[in-house]
């Protein structure tokens, strides 16, 4: 098969055990949203097998947090097992999530590599927790892999100064201390003719974040993409980030493969899914692979100008029903106080059951208070026309955000300037 480019399927961000909006499955025990999570993990497996691929690379963030149950331990491992049953290898890197509170405990991933000896021979079961160079038997041959785990910074910051350091000091230690790393593995332990592929789970700039935010672990360094761009690096696939995308100027592709599955409505309409990347010495091509996932909808409803809200709320629920089936919803009502006795939340809930809603998340009311600021004739004499339209934006309903102001104050003052000029 000299020639063939060698296939590897890149994912990342598994997260098995979040818990939110779901309830618990009473024919397998597990809460329904792990199900899912569980669900997207066979469809890789099952891609990974159909497609013959010659490597699965995980890039981190196996479990919700560095603890997770028994259970939890034993899904993941049954779906490890059928990739190695078909003698695919598989690379485990290991993510902020995985980490343990002290440098020297084991991580969740830590158990699987324990098992690389009693596997038979074929089968390959890699754990990435240092940063080091892997060389990876493939049946299309051979495949250098640098792995580079959640930056953990006792170790890569042997001075224990660094405790002292202001953050943007310290990021910038960190940042060298992997520059200079990477540079020392491309350098001295590559072989340059064969195919390279980083495997990371960091942050690296330019990327949008999304909901890995209100759930990180750990200090957070952002690398720039410039530290990959060497000819020897074909593919740089990346975990830590939720939302699919690639960064830098595409030599190499540097590209987040994204979470498998949403974690909440800040990823409400993102795609879901896996990359799967060909590579070759020289010329890799990769491509994103969405998979069905759980939708979040948000459905919002305004109610002011009707007459009976309730049925004008229900009417709006049957009409949105093929985007409420089988998703996660939250429902946003904009409605005048004097309508509220007439709309009972418990039938809109039973409303959107009946259209097939997976879990009601939550319903918000949002109540419009009219109220108009009125300027007295002798205070607008004192007032400014830049301040007389500050009065204006404050007495809008809605009221335009922050920077929205600023800007359109900012604009008004330049139109006033030229005006005087002219």
């Amino acid at each position: 098969m000299t020639g063939e480019p060698i296939r590897v399927l890149h994912f990342a961000d598994l997260h098995i055990g979040m818990e939110a909006y779901g309830q618990i499955d009473p024919q397998t025990g597990l809460n329904r949203r792990v199900v899912d999570f569980l669900q997207a993990f066979d469809r890789v497996v099952d891609h990974a097998i159909q497609g013959e691929a010659d490597l699965v690379l995980f890039c981190g963030d196996a479990f919700k947090n560095r603890d997770p149950s028994p259970t939890y331990l034993r899904e993941f491992a049954a779906r490890l097992r059928r990739l190695l049953e078909r003698g695919i290898p598989v690379f485990l890197l290991v993510g902020n999530h995985d980490l343990p509170g002290m440098e020297k405990r084991a991580t969740p991933l830590d158990i699987f590599g324990e098992f690389r000896p009693l596997l038979r021979e074929g089968e390959r079961l890699m754990v990435g927790r240092r940063e080091a160079v892997h060389r990876i038997q493939t049946r299309r041959g051979l495949l250098q892999l640098i792995a580079m785990p959640f930056p953990v910074r006792a170790r890569l910051l042997k001075d224990e100064a660094w405790r002292n350091l202001p953050a943007e000091e310290l990021d910038h230690k960190l940042r060298e201390a992997l520059r200079l790393l990477l540079q020392r593995m491309l350098e001295t332990e590559i072989d340059p003719a064969l195919p390279t592929m980083v495997a990371g789970h960091f942050s690296v700039e330019g990327a949008t974040y999304g909901s890995e935010r209100q759930v990180m672990i750990g200090y957070d360094v952002v690398l720039p993409p410039s530290m990959f761009q060497h000819p020897a690096i074909d593919y740089v696939a990346l975990g830590h980030i939720h939302k699919h995308q690639a960064v830098g100027n595409g030599s190499p592709p540097i590209v987040y493969s994204g979470s498998l599955e949403r974690v909440d409505f800040t990823e409400e309409g993102e795609p879901k899914g896996f990359c799967w990347v060909e590579v070759r010495r020289g010329d890799t091509e990769w491509r994103f692979v969405e998979l069905p996932t759980r939708p979040f909808t948000t459905l919002s409803i305004d109610l002011r100008s009707a007459s009976d809200p309730e049925m004008a709320a229900i009417a709006q629920i049957c009409r949105a029903a093929p985007s409420i089936r089988e998703a996660v919803v939250r429902v946003h009502v904009r409605i005048r106080p004097e309508q509220v006795e007439g709309l009972r939340e418990t039938r809109l809930r039973e409303e959107l059951e009946k259209a097939g809603a997976f879990y009601v998340s939550g319903i918000r009311m949002e109540r419009e208070e009219i109220s108009r600021t009125r300027i007295a004739l002798g205070e607008v004499e004192r007032l400014t026309p830049l301040e007389l339209l500050e009065r204006y934006l404050e007495s809008r309903d809605p009221p335009p955000d922050p920077e929205r102001r600023a800007r359109l104050l900012r604009a008004a003052e330049q139109l006033m300037k030229r005006e005087a000029e002219a």
